[in-house]
């Protein structure tokens, strides 16, 4: 069986559950020996790197809070020590804490940027100074891969969720001024943008019909993504394949950013 991304090594930022979870799989499917960081609850990303090596592949956790300096420095040097280096980086930490505009308190606003935007900041750079410290590796053609995890909604606004949409629209721009920066070096920088993913995050959006079917209404393709479609986006943007693909938002989103409750309206 092909792994693409065989010898490569990878780290996954909020890789223990969710759409980070997904993204690791993937990856450790492909054949790339994973880093899987958690924040606070080691025993998901541990069970998780267990299941990965008795499939085969390579895995272990890493704690650390992505919006502290220090500690995303402690996840590197943790991958460094045990796998020699870093080739491909997700940037995936991310939460929501939603409140209407006028109650959204200021922890509330800044805990959201500090940990989607501000960590996804301080993992980039720190992944940008390993492939420079390093130099080309035969396993790619890139010198290093980044892949940061948007959202549609760093296009599309969410009444209720100002602090949200606020960091991924940071996200967008970030990453391609990154990109811009950094591609004549060799180094690839692109986003996902995960439209509705049945996760246990947003479970009450697709746990009951009702909710199911109103959620369809705003997706054209008619089903709700699974984090494997967003495994699959990762490991293309991560294999040499996507090698012209920079600066890019993949959208996976079965068609949210179409805006379908406009079809009649045309």
């Amino acid at each position: 069986m092909q792994k693409p991304l065989a010898d490569q090594i990878a780290l996954v930022t909020g890789g223990s559950s969710g759409i980070g979870a997904g993204v690791a799989k993937a990856l450790a499917d492909a054949g790339a020996h994973v880093a899987i960081n958690y924040h606070s609850h080691a025993e998901p990303a541990e069970k998780l790197a267990a299941e990965i090596v008795a499939l085969g592949g390579a895995a272990f956790a890493v704690g650390a809070d992505v919006a502290d300096e220090t500690q995303v420095d402690a996840i590197f040097d943790a991958v460094i020590q045990r796998y020699g280096t870093v080739d491909i980086v997700v940037a995936n930490s991310g939460l929501q804490q939603d409140a209407k505009f006028t109650a959204m308190s200021f922890d509330d606003r800044r805990k959201v940027i500090d940990t989607n935007l501000t960590g996804q900041f301080l993992t980039a750079r720190r992944a940008v100074r390993e492939f420079q410290r390093r130099g080309m590796r035969s396993v790619s053609k890139a010198l290093g891969k980044i892949i940061h995890m948007s959202s549609v909604h760093e296009v599309i606004p969410w009444a209720g969720h100002v602090n949200y949409a606020a960091s991924k629209g940071g996200i967008q721009m970030m990453m391609k001024s990154l990109a811009q920066e950094v591609a004549p070096e060799r180094i690839r920088v692109n986003s996902i943008a995960p439209g509705a993913i049945r996760t246990p995050i947003n479970k009450n959006a697709w746990d009951s019909q009702d909710a199911l079917d109103k959620l369809l209404t705003l997706i054209s393709y008619k089903r709700v993504g699974e984090v494997e479609d967003i495994g699959r986006a990762a490991v293309w943007l991560a294999f040499d394949e996507s090698d012209y693909v920079v600066g890019t938002t993949l959208f996976v989103d079965g068609g949210m950013t179409l805006y379908p409750a406009f079809t009649d309206n045309g």
